[in-house]
């Protein structure tokens, strides 16, 4: 193998245009979403590829589909040793819950990822180098960067910073990373007119060896402490994107969060911060409804100089928001900070922010049905996330929640619900300690459900007796979990889904139930 590894230093987006990866043998390690866009970007760049994935290739027919006619050698299957696929291999790539340290990999497969990493240390000309999906992408991208990471808030920022450059319509966007397409299979339409938005969880940050043009932080409070033991521990991953980001570019702080505000101490870069009060020098803040910004420079690769925020340094009331919440007003000044680095003029930023409505699963609103609306805030599955739910929306509520545990404390969440909400109906493995928390604060009316769908029917009871008690119109049904998805469904996305289609078939019912005039 000496003097066939694939050196990534030297890698280019051109070189790979060019020939630079054919006939090179690649390792993709993992089947899901990242691992078919690897091994597909690998075959088309004219390596030969090989796939592991520990699953039996029956649970894997979808994926194995979606490779289409490349030849790529599968090996699948809990028979087949991981260390095998890649013994010839010049490079292995891998998904982001494919991690040499990370419980998300089996303990067979971190082992033997581990004496990869230790090989291409002791001699990299003549060891492969792992590399995730995410840090190929950045190193291979030829355009500007958006890192976005944070505990809650990711997508919905990652998204409003996409609509926002979007309407410079000289600079075509990209979002991707953890939501979306996987990046890498956009690399070779990207040019350097580009401006590429990447959501990073805490599983895609330690695998990262370069960092963002731009760093985006929402929030660092707690979550995933079964993968990282401790909250020491998640922070330092979290930290990660700031620690690395390019030093002519920025460093985008929530200043309303101590964590992350004391991310400015050591930067490198640029700091800009937003608060919902009145902004820092060069940074981002309210005034007295307005969202304004107070001398921000934009970054040199967009000509550089001070940004032209219009008049008192506004750029939109408030008020003008789609999205409900006040931690949604940070996320919008966020966003409105990148536009603004990025040369956006403010005109553009209000009526893009304006238009927005925010994601899917994320205090979506599903349907209004007779007084009562439905809201799927599925993705809240930390109690941060729910708190800012719960307050996001007036009484009268009723909350759904529960699911498997994530291990988190949710000892702040029980006073909330019990002030913002007027009942609850809980459901999954954590429905009966929420209900017993919730209780202790002094919710009065909990209950629990068998499953999600009769979680719905009694949510719906409940609203319409408030509302035929007197209380103001909409009631509102709140989806949001405080817990993970696993116990009853795939992924949080699926249990969205299925609220969604349990109000869909609840709408109907009602409507059936309606006298014909």
């Amino acid at each position: 193998m000496a003097g066939r590894v694939v050196q990534l230093d030297r890698l280019t987006a051109a070189g790979v245009r060019d020939g630079a990866l054919s006939q090179r043998s690649v390792t993709v390690l993992g089947l899901a979403r990242s691992g078919i866009a690897l091994a597909r970007f690998f075959a088309d760049a004219g390596a030969r590829v090989t796939v592991y994935d520990g699953r039996p290739a029956a649970e894997l027919a979808g994926a194995i589909e979606l490779l289409g006619r490349r030849s790529v050698e599968l090996r699948l299957g809990p028979d087949v040793e991981p260390a095998t696929t890649w013994a010839e291999a010049d490079l292995i790539a891998t998904s982001p819950s494919i991690n040499p340290d990370f419980p998300t990999a089996e303990p067979p497969l971190r082992e033997a990822l581990r004496a990869v990493v230790s090989a291409h240390r002791a001699d990299p000309t003549r060891s492969p180098a792992l590399v995730s999906e995410t840090d190929l992408v950045l190193r291979l991208c030829p355009c500007p960067t958006i890192g976005v990471t944070g505990t809650k808030g990711k997508t919905t920022t990652s998204s409003l910073i996409a609509a926002l450059l979007a309407d410079d319509p000289a600079h075509p966007v990209v979002l991707g990373g953890n939501i979306g397409v996987p990046l890498v299979e956009r690399l070779t339409d990207l040019t350097a007119e580009h401006r590429v938005v990447i959501e990073l969880s805490e599983l895609q940050l330690p695998t990262l060896s370069r960092g963002t043009t731009v760093a985006v932080y929402t929030n660092v409070t707690a979550d995933h402490l079964d993968r990282h033991g401790s909250l020491e521990a998640y922070r330092k991953v979290k930290r990660r994107l700031a620690e690395m980001v390019d030093p002519n570019g920025a460093l985008v702080l929530n200043a309303d969060d101590e964590v992350v505000a004391g991310y400015a101490r050591g930067a490198t870069a640029a700091v800009v911060s937003y608060r919902r009060a009145r902004p820092a020098p060069g940074g981002l803040g309210v005034v007295d409804g307005w969202i304004v910004a107070d001398g921000l420079v934009r970054l040199a690769a967009a000509g550089g100089g001070a940004a032209d925020p219009g008049s008192g340094g506004r750029i939109m009331p408030v008020a003008e928001l789609a999205i409900p919440g006040d931690h949604n007003v940070s996320n919008a000044l966020a966003a409105a900070a990148v536009a603004l680095l990025f040369g956006v003029a403010p005109e553009r930023i209000r009526r893009a922010a304006a238009a927005f409505t925010g994601v899917e699963h994320r205090l979506e609103e599903v349907a209004i049905v007779g007084g009562v609306r439905f809201v799927n805030d599925s993705q809240g599955t930390q109690p941060d996330a729910v708190i800012a739910a719960l307050r996001s929306f007036p009484r009268p509520l009723i909350l759904i929640a529960g699911g498997r545990d994530k291990g988190v404390d949710l000892a702040g969440l029980g006073p909330v619900a019990a002030e913002r909400a007027d009942a609850a109906v809980l459901i999954g493995e954590s429905g009966p300690a929420l209900a017993a928390m919730f209780r202790a604060d002094g919710m009065t009316r909990v209950e629990l459900a068998g499953s999600l769908e009769s979680a719905v029917e009694r949510a719906d009871e409940m609203a319409r007796a408030l509302l035929a008690g007197g209380a103001d119109a909409p009631a509102t049904v709140l989806l949001s979990p405080a817990a993970a998805s696993f116990d009853m469904f795939v992924d949080y996305a699926s249990r969205g889904r299925a609220f969604k289609a349990a109000v869909a078939a609840l709408a109907e019912r009602r409507a059936a139930a309606e006298p014909t005039r």
